[in-house]
């Protein structure tokens, strides 16, 4: 929280972030697949913060869905908001990246064909 009572910025990309994960990793690393075992990194964040969020102990919804995917990056939108209010859209440029040469690394056709499934209709895809 804030001084005024709202949820801080800061723990809206906490939130952010706690979806992402979520998202990239139904891929299932454990279950053999090494998409976006290796790692990612954040290239770019995009937040609109809409309305207050007050502290409560009610959870929010977080909806996720891509954007964009490119030959080395793939863009995820998302809705932070409760049934009949949003707080906050936001998106996340997100970039693969290969831990062991410690650059980016270019996105699998596996991991192409999971994203695929999460795209919004007005999207666009780049090879």
């Amino acid at each position: 929280m804030d001084a005024f009572g709202h949820v801080n910025n800061v723990v809206f990309l906490r939130y952010l972030e706690e979806a992402r994960i979520d998202f990239m990793f139904r891929l299932a690393p454990g279950d053999g697949s090494p998409s976006f075992s290796g790692g990612s990194v954040v290239a770019r964040h995009e937040i609109d913060y809409l309305r207050p969020l007050v502290h409560r102990h009610e959870p929010v919804t977080i909806e996720s869905w891509v954007t964009k995917i490119g030959a080395a990056s793939l863009t995820i939108a998302y809705e932070i908001k409760d049934p009949d209010v949003t707080y906050v859209r936001a998106s996340t440029v997100v970039v693969p990246f290969d831990l062991e040469a410690q650059r980016p690394r270019r996105i699998s056709e596996e991991e192409r064909s999971f994203l695929q499934e999460y795209v919004d209709d007005g999207m666009t895809s780049a090879a």
